[in-house]
């Protein structure tokens, strides 16, 4: 459609514009299908799926993942963008001295292949 906004595109299904409507609902299935296949990975020890950001403002598309996963575990919401908060915390935590800087690598952590 050539937008970013979620809002827009769920303004224009709702008026009736079958292509938005198909994107958004191509959408929600991405979304569940990448839900369903990260509980894959974890063979199926999964404690609850939480949903984060602007978009689960939206009631249909929080319902629609529900319907999708929620047999998978819980579906939570967290409406709202929180992630710059999050790091800003994250750095004065680590400037008060109350958490240790961590440092990155690059090292894989996981080791369900032997790559030797």
């Amino acid at each position: 459609m050539g937008i970013s906004d979620a809002i827009e595109i769920t303004r224009r299904a709702a008026a009736g514009d079958r292509h938005a409507e198909m994107i958004w609902k191509a959408m929600i299935y991405q979304l569940a299908k990448g839900i369903g296949a990260m509980a894959a990975v974890l063979e199926g020890k999964v404690d609850g799926i939480l949903l984060g950001g602007g978009m689960v403002h939206n009631k249909e598309l929080v319902q629609s993942l529900k319907d999708y996963c929620g047999w998978i575990a819980p579906v939570t919401a967290y409406p709202g963008e929180f992630e710059m908060e999050a790091m800003a915390a994250g750095a004065n935590r680590v400037l008060n001295g109350e958490e240790e800087l961590k440092t990155y690598t690059g090292k894989l952590v996981w080791e369900k292949f032997d790559w030797e």
